[in-house]
This record gives C-alpha cells, structure tokens and sequence, in this order.
C-alpha cells in the first residue's frame, strides 16, 4: 500500500459540530481497505478566493495508507460529498520524508554542516566545473 496526503476543506458551518464530517471521511477511507497514519488539525483558514460563496473553510491534514484502487473511490466520493468544500489526495513524497528524517538527527547530533555537504547542499563543486 502506498501513503498518501489527503488535505480535506470542511465548511465553515459544520465548525461547531465537525465530528460527523469527520468519521464521514475517516469511515470513507476505511471502507476503502485505507488506514488513517497521522491527523493534523490546521483550524479554520481564509480561502484565497471564494469557493461557492465560502471565504473561509477549516483544514484537515491526513496521512494514510490505501491500496491501489481506493484514490479514485475516494475522489469520486469526496466530490458529492456536502461538508467538504475541496479536497486533494495526493502520494507522498518518501525521498522527502527520508531527507526531512537525516536532516531532523543531524541537527539533534550538531552535525547540519556535514549533511547539507553529504547531500551535495554545497555547491563548490559544480560551480568549478
């Protein structure tokens, strides 16, 4: 199974009661044999342009793991579904996650400046070739 972001935009209205909004995507992901990893709450935001009338919307930020038919389940439900003004569902990056994860040690051990020049951050050697 692959891990995906799923960034979902639930409407503004639905602040006060989120939590049927909320088992409605997280049961939509675990009907499609996913599992939810990580839930992150970034609260409510203004949009940078008017999504069918709604200048603001709450975020939601999930890491999950499905099988190679349940994006384009996800998708075509997410898109009917009411509480949820936009959505994207995207596979993550693992080359990133492994360069965020060598990086975070690095500075916990006080050795930045030897991973930024093991990953070839310093360009030296390409500006004298």
């Amino acid at each position: 199974m692959k891990v995906y972001e799923l960034t979902v935009l639930i409407h503004p209205d639905l602040e006060m009661n989120l939590e049927p909004a909320l088992k409605k995507v997280e049961k939509l992901v675990s009907d499609n044999g996913g599992k939810i990893v990580k839930t992150t709450e970034d609260g409510k935001k203004r949009l940078a342009y008017s999504i069918k009338g709604v200048e603001y919307a709450i975020y939601y930020f999930y890491d999950v793991e499905l099988p190679a038919d349940a994006p384009k389940k996800i998708s075509d439900a997410l898109n009917i579904t009411d509480e949820v003004i936009r959505y994207l569902l995207v596979v993550k990056d693992e080359k990133k996650k492994k360069y965020e994860e060598r990086r975070a040690e690095a500075e916990k051990n006080g050795e930045a400046e030897e991973a930024e020049a093991e990953e070839g951050v310093d360009d030296k050697d390409n500006k004298e070739e």
